[in-house]
């Protein structure tokens, strides 16, 4: 694995690129801890040691700015703009039949569907920031904090705050297309991996310096190694759909007659599914936090709602999982589309007839498999917050082991590309 390493370093196109991906990265994490103009940071870092985990509603958002949010910097929005318009873009599919026209245009259309996404994205950052400057000018995002993070709350300073925050996701989004385009990996997930892997080193700190703190580090440390154990496991796992070609004439030439496969991971989805149910459980309290505290349905959505550790939080973060697994499956593998191809370019499964026969067999394999991947990836995404819950630690790594997920999943894909980068030079990559 280390002389990999230096053999990677050695070789100066893989170097260049290494060395570039690096910088960006660095730029992006030097960013979230430039204040935005307006913003009061010695104010902020007191509201932080104050309020501890700070607004757990807006958690999400912190996890993928690398803890930018809370120190409202010029990246206090992070990626999460980008990845929500991504996601929009690819549910408009279903409702929009231009859409999905592009998508089987092939590059063209994918070119015009990712125009719209930027678009889309600039949009929900103008939307995101207003809403993080009014909570944050409002009191609500660091609760109980005795100074004010935002001391002028003029018109322009609010506007300047806007356009400061929306711009700096704008050069994110760019900062990603770079890393794409002239460094190792996809850049939006390496920035997400990034994000995230910033702010474990402070949670898991935070548990280690509480009560019983080194006994809680080490089984939280066991935890996360079982989990990271379990998702390499499943993420790499596929179900291959064998698929015959059959042999024909085009000219005087013979095509076809080849054997291949049809690679079904077990979870397909990967971790929209989390995504999805957490952003819709925070809706419920974000919404309370506006209205009397003392009000009753305020105080049942804070203690049923609100809180992760509450069962009936649980029941339906578990049950969202389990649905939008199915539902985000169903929008990317469509079997009548696979099956129409198969026959237009004369392949069939081994002992199952063409066209529709196709179809229902590619549907009945995709749900039994997305059936053990939902329960999976519940399980996955539970298993840390019902330790700590155990534990008794009120610290919170956010989004437990959905983060874990992402983290590794990335990992595994950005040294595939390293690897056969590697190989196509050395023959040899990473893994003997």
């Amino acid at each position: 694995m280390l002389s990999a390493f230096a053999r990677a370093f050695r070789t100066p196109d893989l170097r260049r690129k290494l060395l570039f991906t690096i910088a960006i990265m660095a730029i992006f994490r030097v960013g979230s801890f430039i204040p935005t103009p307006g913003v009061d940071y010695p104010n902020v870092q007191q509201c932080i040691a104050e309020t501890a985990d700070g607004n757990d509603l807006l958690g999400l958002v912190n996890l993928f700015s690398g803890g930018a949010l809370l120190q409202l910097s010029i990246f206090a929005l992070g990626i999460m703009p980008y990845i929500t318009a991504s996601i929009i873009v690819q549910l408009l599919r279903v409702v929009i039949p231009r859409f999905e026209a592009l998508h089987k245009e092939g590059q063209s259309g994918q070119a015009k569907l990712t125009q719209y996404t930027r678009y889309l994205t600039i949009a929900l950052a103008i939307l995101q920031s207003t809403t993080v400057i009014t909570t944050a000018r409002n009191g609500l995002l660091f609760q109980g904090c005795s100074v004010d993070v935002i001391p002028d709350g003029s018109f322009l300073t609010m506007a300047l705050m806007v356009i400061t925050m929306t711009a700096g996701t704008g050069l994110i989004m760019w900062l990603g297309e770079l890393i794409t385009e002239r460094g190792v990996g996809n850049g939006m997930s390496l920035l997400i991996f990034t994000s995230i892997a910033a702010s474990f080193p402070t949670a898991l700190w935070s548990i280690a310096g509480g009560a019983n703190g080194a006994t809680n580090f080490i089984i939280m440390i066991a935890v996360i190694v079982v989990v990271i154990g379990l998702v390499v496991f499943v993420e790499q796992s596929q179900r291959r759909v064998p698929v015959q070609y059959a042999k024909r004439m085009v000219g005087r030439r013979m095509y076809g007659g080849s054997s291949t496969y049809i690679p079904i991971k077990i979870n397909m989805a990967g971790v929209i599914p989390v995504i999805f149910a957490a952003s819709l459980l925070a809706v419920p309290g974000l919404i309370a936090q506006f209205g009397d505290q003392s009000a009753d349905w305020v105080i049942w959505i804070s203690t049923n709602l609100a809180d992760p550790a509450a069962p009936l939080h649980i029941v339906l973060y578990v049950l969202m999982i389990l649905f939008f697994c199915f539902f985000y499956t169903s929008i990317t593998f469509n079997p009548d589309e696979v099956a129409d191809n198969m026959k237009k370019y004369g392949g069939f499964i081994p002992g199952i007839r063409a066209g529709r026969p196709t179809a229902e067999y590619l549907d009945y394999v995709i749900t039994r498999i997305t059936s053990a991947g939902s329960i999976y990836l519940a399980l996955v995404a539970l298993l840390p917050t019902l330790v700590l819950i155990g534990l008794g630690v009120s610290t919170n790594i956010p989004f437990g082991g959905s983060s874990i997920i992402i983290v590794v999943g990335v990992g595994l894909e950005t040294v595939k590309q390293i690897n056969s980068q590697l190989q196509q030079r050395h023959y040899e990559g990473f893994l003997r």
